[in-house]
């Protein structure tokens, strides 16, 4: 029997995906391939294979940061050398969001990212690092007390977003613009619960201030409220007060 435009062609099934045609001339079965341990592994490089991973890693990460307290993911350059004052600022960001009950999350790095963690490990507060593979080796700072290490950036962010109530960042590079602005977006457009986005440093952020009030919201790309979205300080306490705040209207409303 031949296959006939006018009928319904042959067909064979692989689990869901329906394979007709010169498609259906496969030499092997999938059981067949999942326990012949012989041939090559490409397999584990396709698609349909990293749709699991990336499944895997929603899992992995819900199931670790699913209790977590109310927490506050803190930005900032894996490049701040221990030494700079940047580093001995996010220490004491990280040990002042600890006292007032809040977790931190960072990317896990050193850096900026290290001195968050470290205050508020030192200060008895909850730790987090989520971390990327990268092609040069990084890997989560010691001061991380809960780590979860991430193969896709956009599962990592997910988890920035989930768990938590306000995004604090320090000076950085693209990484924490990338952040910034995403979380903007996503607040911007309602995907999320508004929360706070703090730039902390205003010698480094008001440039970048000035330039979206200035040119953005001037040529009408962007509106009035969206500018408030952005907070920028020098102070610890105002940080704080502006996380604390969020929080409360927050848990007030639910």
């Amino acid at each position: 029997m031949t296959d006939s435009v006018d009928e319904h062609p042959r067909e064979k099934q692989r689990g869901p995906v329906v394979l007709r045609r010169g498609q259906r001339d496969e030499l092997t079965t999938t059981d067949q391939r999942l326990l012949d341990s012989r041939g090559p592994s490409d397999w584990v490089h396709t698609d349909p294979w990293r749709v699991l991973r990336i499944q895997a890693e929603f899992v992995e990460g819900f199931g670790a940061l699913a209790e977590l307290p109310s927490a506050v993911t803190v930005f900032g350059s894996a490049r701040t050398g221990r030494d700079h004052p940047e580093y001995e600022i996010g220490r004491k960001l990280g040990g002042a969001l600890a006292e007032a009950g809040f977790a931190v999350i960072t990317g896990g790095g050193p850096g900026a990212m290290e001195a968050v963690n470290r205050g508020c490990s030192e200060a008895g507060g909850y730790s987090v690092g989520l971390g990327i593979e990268l092609p040069f080796e990084q890997g989560l700072n010691p001061w991380v007390d809960l780590g979860v290490n991430f193969r896709y950036f956009f599962v990592r962010k997910t988890m920035f977003i989930k768990y938590s109530q306000a995004f604090i960042c320090l000076p950085g590079g693209f990484g924490t613009l990338d952040e910034l602005f995403e979380a903007l977006t996503l607040v911007q457009t309602k995907k999320v619960t508004k929360f706070p986005v703090v730039l902390f440093g205003k010698s480094y952020w008001q440039g970048l201030y000035d330039w979206v009030r200035d040119s953005v919201l001037d040529s009408g790309k962007v509106g009035e409220k969206d500018l408030d979205l952005l907070h920028l300080t020098d102070d610890i306490d105002d940080a704080v007060r502006v996380v604390n705040d969020a929080h409360k209207a927050w848990a007030d409303a639910h």
